[in-house]
């Protein structure tokens, strides 16, 4: 296991215990997407909770910053397109093929 890889960053980011979910929203507002905090999601929570921390919203740059750390899933991403949908997402804004996202927390209870 070398410094970059996907599960040391992890450890890295900032706590999402306290949330349910993430929903992403448009540019209209209406949600695009709900990313629960549940095995299989959880590290997408996290990543896009940790970006949210820096930058208030997704956009390229935030974009960038994720794929970054989702590591070598995000090589996997580029080479097998809908087995990682929050990472595709993530390319298209970083890309500019898809506009930014705002973000909406759900906290547990």
């Amino acid at each position: 296991m070398h410094a970059d890889d996907f599960k040391t960053i992890l450890a890295t980011l900032p706590p999402t215990d306290h949330l349910e979910a993430i929903v992403l929203l448009g540019p209209d507002g209406e949600p695009v997407a709900r990313l629960d905090n549940q095995p299989g999601t959880a590290g997408s929570v996290r990543v896009y909770h940790a970006l949210v921390e820096a930058f208030g919203h997704i956009d390229r740059k935030a974009a960038r910053k994720g794929l970054v750390l989702y590591a070598e899933h995000t090589e996997d991403a580029r080479r097998n397109p809908g087995r990682h949908p929050n990472i595709d997402r993530l390319l298209s804004i970083a890309e500019g093929a898809a506009p930014g996202l705002r973000v909406r927390l759900v906290l547990k209870g």
